[in-house]
């Protein structure tokens, strides 16, 4: 005979199924103000992926582009230092939806590390609460109509990556960084199976930190191999780290530069994958 704990237990979870569907529903519709949804991911850390989804944000929003950039790196949210907006304060509008940050014209930002009372605390979490988090910044964020919108994941293939997979299921695809040396091939093989494991598409992959320090082509290579567009590469520029470090966008501050011009041509590769002018 069913207890009356066990009908009120039933009761809780079906409660609590609805409002998840409810919340799907609605990240749903925002989404589908959205025209273009990519996961910038990489198979290890230490190869330069913020830098690269933070360059290519901010060229597209200089090419005139709406781009939403959300930073879903829980443990290590770096964006906001490398826009110079690690201290800015998250409002909320009359319809109590967070406002998100603009560094820049045509450019909508947020992390975690704007709700953190002190730049140095440690967000210690396990997998349903880094999923909860996430949830609440696609479904709580005023993002508005907007052509791009860029998720910056952490390394590897973890929670928040199944989490952003799951929440955004027409995401348009991932794009991949990797470093040039060759065991650049089994990182992207890693990215590459995950994505394709949850049927989400390879838009392809950006070799980053090309040059004489840790050489070139395994980018590349891995592109030819997985049969996966390759997007360019990004050469070594000190200057790229110094303006991380300053919040000041790369793009932006050496524009002339070898390095500006290839983030731009890895965006000009990616619009052509996307069917974009």
């Amino acid at each position: 005979m069913v207890t009356q704990e066990e009908i009120k237990k039933g009761e809780e979870i079906r409660k609590r199924l609805l409002q998840t569907k409810e919340v799907e529903k609605r990240i749903a519709e925002k989404m589908s103000k959205i025209k273009h949804k990519l996961m910038v991911l990489s198979g290890k850390g230490g190869v330069g992926k913020t830098t690269v989804a933070v360059n290519l944000a901010v060229t597209l929003a200089l090419k005139g582009h709406k781009v939403g950039l959300l930073d879903a790196d829980i443990h290590g949210p770096n964006v906001p230092k490398m826009l110079g907006v690690q201290h800015a304060k998250l409002e909320v509008n009359e319809k109590n939806m967070i406002v998100p940050i603009e560094p820049i014209k045509n450019l909508k930002v947020i992390s975690i590390q704007m709700a953190l009372p002190q730049d140095d605390l440690p967000v210690i979490w396990r997998g349903p609460l880094k999923h909860k988090a996430i949830q609440q910044l696609l479904d709580e964020v005023e993002w508005g109509d907007l052509d791009f919108f860029i998720v910056d994941m952490p390394p590897g293939t973890g929670d928040e990556s199944l989490s952003v997979a799951q929440l955004i299921p027409d995401l348009d695809g991932v794009l991949i960084v990797v470093t040039p040396q060759e065991v650049a091939l089994l990182d992207a093989t890693k990215a590459i199976n995950f994505s394709r494991q949850l049927q989400k598409n390879v838009v392809g992959i950006v070799e980053n930190m090309s040059g004489e320090i840790f050489g070139h082509g395994g980018g590349k290579k891995a592109a030819e191999r997985y049969n996966v567009a390759y997007l360019g590469s990004i050469p070594m520029d000190a200057k790229i780290v110094r303006c991380g470090d300053e919040g000041e966008p790369f793009v932006m501050k050496y524009s002339d530069s070898e390095a500006a011009k290839a983030f731009e041509e890895v965006v000009n590769n990616l619009l052509k994958v996307l069917g974009e002018k």
